[in-house]
C-alpha cells in the first residue's frame, strides 16, 4: 500500500501541462483530448497536504485545469483542480492533494510559488459544476471526461480467442484472474483523459447489471478511443486496487491495448 502511495505521489508531480483543443465538450461523437499529462520532475517531490475549504476570490481555466485562489481565515491558497464550473465568491471544499513549489503553468505563462493539485469539489454546493462524475467502482476520477447514457441497451459479442471474458465474467472471476492477462470486448461509455499519465475508459458489453455492480469495467490505457466505439481491450486484471486519494476499484484492467 505504501508503494502505491509513493507511486501516486510521483505520478502527481508535474512539470508540463500540455493544452490541446477541447472541442469535444458536450459532443459525444468527439474524443476528449489527452490535454493533461502528468510527469515526474527531477529533484522535486510534491508534499501531501490535507483538505482545504474557503471562499473563491479568483479563478481561471487553462490546460484542462481550473486554478482557484481560495481564502481561508485571511490566508490565500492557490489550488488546481480538473476543469470545473465555479464562480468567485462561492465557498468550496476540496479533498487532500499535493502541493507543488515554484510550479510553472506554460498555458498561463505564470509561475505559482505554491499550488495544490487535487480532485474536484466535495461540497454539494460546488459539485454541480464538476466536469466528471463518481466512478461506479471508485472515487471521483477527475480531469476532463465525456460519457453517454448507460441506460441504453448494450449488446456486444464476447471476444474470441484465449483468455477472453465478458465484463460480468471478469467481475465473477476476479480472484482467480488477479494479475493475469485478460481480453474483453465492449462499448466505450465514458472516457477520462490524461489522469496520472493514462486514459481511463468505462466499457460495457450488456452482461451483468447495475444492481450487482458488475456491468461496467474500468480500463486504463495509453490509447484514446471515442465514446460509442466498440473495442477489444487486452491488459492485466487487478482486483481491489487502491491508488489512494479515493481511487479504489473492485476490478480494473491496467495498461491495456485497445483495438477497434
Amino acid at each position: 500500500m505504501r508503494k502505491l502511495s509513493m507511486l501516486l505521489t510521483l505520478n502527481l508531480t508535474l512539470i508540463t501541462v500540455v493544452s490541446m483543443h477541447s472541442t469535444y465538450a458536450g459532443k459525444p461523437d468527439k474524443a476528449p483530448p489527452a490535454d493533461v499529462y502528468m510527469k515526474p520532475s527531477q529533484g522535486t517531490s510534491p508534499q501531501e497536504v490535507p483538505s482545504i475549504s474557503g471562499k473563491i476570490v479568483e479563478t481561471m481555466n487553462s490546460g484542462g485545469y481550473t486554478y482557484l485562489c481560495i481564502e481561508t481565515d485571511g490566508k490565500k491558497t492557490w489550488v488546481a483542480i480538473p476543469e470545473t464550473k465555479v464562480t468567485v465568491g462561492e465557498n468550496i471544499s476540496l479533498p487532500p492533494g499535493y502541493e507543488m513549489a515554484n510550479f510553472t503553468s506554460k498555458t498561463l505563462n505564470r509561475t505559482f510559488e505554491k499550488v495544490i493539485f487535487t480532485t474536484g469539489p466535495t461540497s454539494a454546493q460546488s459539485a454541480h459544476g464538476a466536469s466528471d462524475k463518481m466512478s461506479a467502482h471508485g472515487g471521483a476520477m477527475g480531469s476532463k471526461s465525456v460519457d453517454t447514457s448507460t441506460t441504453e441497451i448494450i449488446k456486444v459479442e464476447k471476444a474470441t480467442g484465449p483468455n477472453t471474458y465478458t465484463v460480468a465474467e471478469i467481475f465473477g472471476k476476479k480472484s482467480e484472474l488477479d494479475k493475469k492477462n485478460v481480453t474483453v470486448s465492449g462499448k466505450v461509455v465514458k472516457v477520462s483523459a490524461g489522469i496520472m499519465g493514462k486514459n481511463w475508459l468505462h466499457i460495457q458489453d450488456g452482461s451483468g447489471n447495475t444492481k450487482d455492480g458488475n456491468n461496467d469495467l474500468v480500463v486504463t490505457t495509453q490509447d484514446i478511443p471515442k465514446v460509442g466505439d466498440i473495442v477489444t481491450a487486452n491488459g492485466t486484471l487487478c482486483k481491489d486496487k487502491d491508488f489512494g486519494s479515493g481511487y479504489k476499484y473492485d476490478v480494473i484492467i491496467e495498461e491495456a491495448t485497445i483495438k477497434k
